[in-house]
């Protein structure tokens, strides 16, 4: 996940798989789509303590009612968790590279009562989704950002969609065109606070 500037000093290194800082948790609630979320988050993961403000923006849109929903850079898992809570009909798959992120992302969905519908990993994945959710880590640069879309984008199932939020100083229109030339039509859903939110379909 990604907002537009790291925050506490410890957010420039959550793409990381170990992170230097030294780990030390740090408990929340937040709401969304009416459920109240109690989260556990930690240093060297992204947006420690807080929800951020882009994957706020994200998070406005309406969840999917049912199906396979990738959480792509899923972080403590609030996007991943905040699906499985609302729509019981999914299943979620969270991924990361960041070590301490799966780890929270997994004590977060047994707290929560949603281990049976939540997986996260750092790991490879099998199968299709229905859906991806996504702040996107866009701080990896973009030719790593481009590679990670392309790995993961065709795995949407015809009629899927991939839904992302981006920050707009943060190249999200650039993205919403590199995306259509590499034949995955994308639109813009939402807008607000600085971000841009992309729905994307897959290519064909």
């Amino acid at each position: 996940m990604v907002e537009q500037r790291p925050a506490r000093g410890t957010d420039e290194q959550y793409f990381t798989a170990d992170p230097s800082v030294p780990f030390e948790r740090e408990t929340f609630e937040t709401v969304v789509w009416g459920n109240r979320l109690r989260l556990t988050s930690g240093s060297g993961v992204y947006a420690k303590g807080r929800l951020d403000l882009g994957t706020g923006v994200l998070l406005e849109e309406e969840p999917p009612a049912a199906g396979r929903v990738l959480d792509l850079g899923c972080g403590y898992g609030v996007i991943g968790l905040a699906i499985a809570k609302a729509s019981p009909e999914t299943t979620v798959v969270g991924v990361d590279v960041n070590e301490r992120a799966v780890r929270l992302a997994t004590e977060n969905s047994k707290a929560l009562g949603l281990a049976d519908r939540c997986i996260f990993t750092t790991g490879a994945v099998d199968g299709e989704f229905d859906e991806i959710w996504s702040n996107p880590p866009i701080r990896i640069g973009k030719e790593a950002l481009h590679a990670l879309l392309l790995q993961w984008l065709p795995r949407l199932k015809p009629g899927g969609r991939a839904v992302m939020v981006v920050g707009r100083n943060l190249g999200s229109d650039p993205l919403q065109r590199w995306l259509i030339e590499q034949g995955y039509p994308t639109e813009r859903v939402g807008s607000s606070k600085g971000f841009r939110v992309l729905e994307t379909r897959p290519s064909g």
